[in-house]
């Protein structure tokens, strides 16, 4: 995919995988580059899924960030979601719940000490003893 776009990477589009979104300053140069996207997606036989796709959106959610001109935000359902979790019982669930946690690490200032001590319960040999400075650690 970034072969066959890679005139618009830097100016109109950013690509992920099999994902893509097209942007520009106004209306009008958004609906510029994207007739150059489909027409060459046209052109290279790409087939695209009406379902997934939006068009001429001012917001839209990508990769569990709500993406819109005032840049990348948290997702609000995802981190509700976390809300929901309850405390881990096991390292396979420290794991899990860090990693959810842990894709929103940008946005949480001190991620790496606030986690700390869940994160030593992931160490080898040591036992699972999920204390107050965990239970701590898992509300914040």
């Amino acid at each position: 995919m970034l072969s066959i776009f890679s005139d618009m990477t830097r100016k109109c589009m950013k690509i992920f995988m099999d994902d893509f979104s097209v942007f520009g300053e106004s209306f009008d140069e958004c609906l510029n580059h994207l007739q150059h996207v489909l027409e060459k997606c046209i052109e290279k036989k790409l087939v695209l899924s009406l379902e997934k796709s939006h068009f001429m959106v001012r917001e839209g959610v990508a990769l569990g960030h709500i993406v819109s001109e005032r840049g990348l935000e948290v997702d609000r359902i995802k981190i509700d979601n976390i809300y929901k979790m309850t405390p881990p019982t096991s390292v396979k669930q420290i794991r899990s719940f860090l990693g959810h946690v842990g894709y929103y690490r940008k946005f949480i200032q001190d991620f790496s000490k606030i986690s700390k001590p869940l994160t030593m319960l992931l160490s080898k040999d040591v036992p699972f003893d999920f204390d107050e400075k965990c239970f701590e650690s898992f509300l914040k």
